[in-house]
């Protein structure tokens, strides 16, 4: 009679807690435990992640045999202005530096599903705060953005902190360097897929690893990127120039390298 009555009682704890979860925004979509969104986009009361310290900065990172070498510190061969031209951007001392006013640029070549390196570093003098301290951006598909930003000691807004995939998902811990430093993401990207009416049958998935931290543990993407807002998946081609965004940060980037991904329909 005690074995029954403590079966009866764990099934109805069991019951109230798949109960709660389902009040509480979990749902489960095929087969997978999801969250809907809970905070509006660049909600400044949405939790911060915890400061984790990555270690110091080593030398760049060696490209694999099979990578195509974006920018080797000498000049700006491999980009263009983002209306087209050529880049405006400052290079020297092995590196390239965003030229406020002079605008984004993006690479001469489109890509698709990809590993991308890429070093970075905010200005050592702090100057500003929030989203004005050392913002910049690297956009996959010139489309989904990773966020570039100084957030070391420096409060914004969770969904727009340094490797955020920006207004959609901060990065699970904070693993910046402090100003100045060098910074590296290393980031997966899956493009979506459209069918032939355009509409996704696979949203967009990332993976980024900051200063050799996981951040970004393959979540899909909402759809692009955007300031306040959300938008909708747009049909566009298989592959797409990356971009890095003037925001009118001396930022500087150097060893940017891709290999692009045997596509797995």
């Amino acid at each position: 009679m005690k074995d029954m009555l403590w079966l009866s009682f764990l099934v109805a704890v069991s019951f109230s807690v798949f109960a709660c979860a389902g009040t509480t925004g979990f749902s489960r979509s095929a087969g997978k435990m999801t969250m809907p969104e809970k905070w509006d986009i660049h909600d400044m009361n949405r939790p911060l992640p915890p400061v984790v310290d990555p270690g110091p900065a080593g030398p760049p990172a060696p490209a694999p045999s099979d990578a195509l070498i974006l920018f080797d510190g000498q000049n700006l061969s491999r980009w263009q202005a983002a209306e087209g031209g050529p880049a405006k951007w400052k290079v020297e001392n092995g590196c390239m530096e965003v030229v406020a006013k002079a605008g984004s640029i993006r690479t001469n070549t489109g890509f698709g599903d990809c590993q991308l390196h890429v070093e970075w570093a905010t200005p050592a003098v702090v100057s500003g705060e929030g989203q004005g301290r050392g913002n910049s951006g690297v956009f996959l598909m010139d489309t989904y953005e990773v966020q570039v930003l100084d957030s070391s000691n420096n409060r914004t807004y969770a969904d727009g902190m340094a490797a955020a995939i920006y207004g959609q998902y901060p990065p699970l811990v904070n693993a910046s360097r402090k100003p100045g430093e060098w910074q590296a993401y290393d980031i997966i990207f899956h493009r979506p897929r459209f069918d032939g009416e355009g509409k996704v049958t696979s949203p967009a998935r990332m993976t980024v690893i900051y200063n050799g931290v996981l951040v970004q543990d393959n979540v899909e993407l909402l759809g692009p990127t955007v300031h306040k807002v959300r938008v909708p998946y747009k049909a566009h081609p298989d592959k797409l120039p990356l971009s890095l965004q003037d925001h009118g940060n001396p930022v500087r980037y150097r060893n940017i390298w891709i290999r692009e991904l045997k596509e797995v329909e």
